[in-house]
């Protein structure tokens, strides 16, 4: 028997209060020091993650399309918008912070429409590992920056990233030791606490114990107050490091809330670096948002379905508001919100509430908020760039195939030596160059052939011709999101030469989605093409001696 779902609105907030209270306000303590993190590392106030992580709960839970999502900032946007700040800024921090918040305003008018504008399917056009390979370039920059603040040192004024990077041995071998300590503290609790499994611990947050020991350290160093240390003064055979530590190594936060609101500049709207700044945001911001929106879905209990267009929407209005008065760009936030469904969440109301605990608590203990160490809050970032960029990152793709491991390489070094935009289009290049080798026609790039017909009142039959790619889907994506459900949908592939990995990958979660609802997908003729490796989601080629067969049979994905 399926169980009930879950009541929306006051019907919703009424039944489930108490579950979404809990799970909100353990949400908040994930995610206050990550707003904060996050913030800085962007080039913005500290302030501003906590004004964005506000109205994403306050605000964006009311209108959005999803049932379990948490909006806030997140790191895979540090990247762009610190890259605004300072392109726009031109070393004026606080210029560049303005006309940033005027790029924000405008990418969220661009989100909106796209929203409005059913726009939300253009996320397939982007390759997963493209995308991958996207999300681990921006997780190496990340721990490329943030290695240095975790050790108390900074790379050389004006520094490439390639030369952050080679100056990250120097920072090891001379840290700011009492800072290094802290940082070193919250990496080892994360890294503890990852391999955790008691389920009485793991409800207390990570990122909670790192920021109280981080507290605690701070206030065992004294770093309220400006002083120099002697670090091993005993250790007399060894060269003495007389080093500073104080309040700069501390979150700087106005004890006033409403001093942190600050209004956008659009004198810069006529330069392109404005533009550029605009199209990163917008693109990277609403596509993180919609494959994070995905994915939760397929954690949910209840197997609900979002509405990703009026998701899209609501987040670009958040963004609006956030970009008016100061505060980060938001997205649908892929690890507080699987903590959300883990508390046991059973509605948006969890967002609310967890946007209303860090209202209360900005209000409340700013002095508090002063005394956590920028170390702490590094760690975390470092430990989020490293899984982002892991190993296991790379094996992942690896599984899939080798071609995808190449484009997500090359997309990783084009990130890496160009920026976000361009080594995106290069990924994507990339993967329009593998096909045509595999002889993809250039009339099969943008267009699919397929025809959907019905064989019987209980039949449909879609048949595919030609090339099934992540360029062209697009039209098939939409006409399947249009039959009717218990219907048993055959897949005919007799006549299909050449399916990609994301196809694959969208016919897996189209037959999962469609049988929950009750209906049944048959695939027929996939014994007649080669996979490029044992992954059951490989790219697929007809094999030469059954290009013209028509011979089927039942074949499960």
């Amino acid at each position: 028997m399926r169980q009930s779902l879950p009541k929306t609105g006051l019907a919703g907030l009424t039944e489930h209060w108490r579950s979404d209270l809990l799970s909100g306000f353990l949400i908040f303590l994930i995610a206050l020091p990550l707003c904060l993190g996050i913030s800085m590392a962007s080039g913005f106030p500290p302030s501003a993650g906590i004004i964005t992580a506000i109205i994403g709960g306050m605000v964006v839970s009311r209108i959005n399309g999803s049932f379990i999502t948490i909006n806030g900032p997140a790191a895979g946007l540090i990247v762009v918008v610190l890259g605004a700040v300072q392109e726009l800024g031109q070393g004026d921090a606080l210029a560049g912070y303005r006309y940033a918040l005027a790029a924000i305003v405008i990418a969220s008018v661009l989100q909106i429409l796209m929203g409005v504008f059913k726009a939300g399917k253009l996320s397939s056009f982007f390759p997963a590992s493209v995308v991958h390979g996207m999300l681990a370039a921006i997780g190496i920059i990340i721990m490329a920056k943030q290695i240095h603040v975790m050790l108390g040192t900074a790379p050389e004024q004006g520094s490439s990233l390639f030369s952050t990077i080679a100056q990250i041995p120097h920072s090891f071998l001379n840290p700011n030791h009492e800072i290094a300590i802290i940082g070193f503290t919250g990496l080892l609790i994360l890294l503890i606490w990852s391999v955790v499994k008691n389920p009485i611990l793991k409800m207390i947050p990570a990122p909670l114990i790192v920021v109280l020991a981080g507290i605690g350290l701070a206030r065992y160093f004294d770093l309220d107050h400006e002083h120099m240390y002697l670090f091993l003064p005993d250790a007399h055979f060894l060269a003495h490091h007389e080093e500073t530590v104080g309040p700069a190594f501390l979150v700087a936060i106005s004890e006033n809330f409403m001093s942190s609101f600050y209004f956008p500049d659009f004198s810069k709207i006529a330069t392109l670096e404005f533009w550029e700044a605009v199209i990163s945001i917008s693109l990277v911001g609403s596509l993180e948002s919609l494959l994070s929106g995905m994915a939760v879905d397929k954690l949910d209990p209840y197997k609900r379905q979002s509405n990703l267009d009026r998701d899209l929407t609501a987040v670009g209005v958040g963004n609006l508001l956030a970009g008016l008065i100061g505060g980060l760009p938001m997205i649908t936030e892929i690890v507080r919100s699987s903590a959300n469904v883990n508390n046991g969440a059973k509605t948006q109301w969890a967002n609310f509430f967890h946007g209303s605990f860090m209202l209360l608590f900005v209000v409340l203990f700013p002095r508090l908020i002063h005394s956590i160490p920028l170390a702490a809050l590094a760690s975390l970032l470092v430990f989020t760039g490293f899984r982002l960029a892991s190993p296991t990152a790379f094996a992942k793709v690896m599984g899939v195939g080798k071609e995808q491991l190449f484009m997500f390489v090359v997309t990783i070094i084009g990130v890496l030596a160009t920026d976000l935009l361009i080594g995106v289009a290069i990924g994507i290049a990339t993967k329009f160059a593998i096909h045509m080798l595999r002889g993809v026609r250039p009339n099969n790039l943008f267009k699919i052939h397929f025809v959907i017909e019905p064989k019987d009142t209980d039949t449909v039959v879609v048949s595919i011709v030609g090339a099934a790619i992540f360029s062209n889907f697009m039209s098939l994506k939409t006409a399947l999101a249009n039959l009717d459900n218990n219907k048993t949908v055959i897949f005919q592939m007799n006549n299909t030469y050449l399916l990609d990995h994301t196809v694959m990958e969208f016919f897996h979660d189209f037959q999962h989605n469609y049988e929950a609802q009750g209906g049944n997908c048959v695939f027929h003729g996939m014994e007649y093409h080669d996979a490029f490796s044992a992954h059951p989601l490989a790219v697929r080629r007809m094999k030469r001696n059954n290009m013209s067969r028509r011979k089927s049979d039942h074949y499960g994905l």
